[in-house]
């Protein structure tokens, strides 16, 4: 299979294979009035299989959302057909307004104008917990 090389745009690679999609509808991407092409379970010697999205156009991208959805993503930015910038994420020390905190008793709930923050309390196993009440998020993978 053959996936042209783009000019101007963005190439989100070592996406976890299977989440590509996930990735996909979070960003809005079908939403764009531009070429996009997402290759699943692609060969890679480093993960086995991957996923990969090519943007045919530089957009804005939250890289916290990337970041906490699937850490090991690496961001390349094209101009003019060549690599002007490579991003490597990891998991964001906090995240805003990603998760909502599922606790009845948090303050978020009943105050819908504050921002839904939770911060990182241990990248190990990756909970993140609610900055007002200190609940656990349920993991991105879930």
């Amino acid at each position: 299979m053959i996936i042209g090389q783009i000019k101007d745009g963005i190439v989100l690679d070592h996406i976890t294979a299977g989440r590509g999609m996930e990735i996909y509808k979070i960003l809005g991407l079908e939403k764009l009035d531009c070429s996009v092409a997402m290759i699943k379970n692609a060969e890679s010697p480093k993960m086995g299989k991957k996923d990969i999205i090519k943007v045919g156009q530089v957009i804005d991208l939250d890289f916290d959302i990337l970041g906490y959805i699937d850490p090991g993503i690496t961001v390349n930015i094209i101009h003019n057909g060549e690599l002007s910038k490579r991003e490597h994420l990891t998991l964001p020390e906090r995240v805003r307004d990603i998760i909502k905190c599922k606790n009845p008793r948090c303050i978020t709930s009943t105050e819908q104008e504050l921002v839904q923050e939770f911060r990182l309390t241990d990248p190990e196993k990756k909970i993140y917990r609610c900055i007002y009440c200190e609940h656990e998020a349920p993991k991105a993978e879930e």
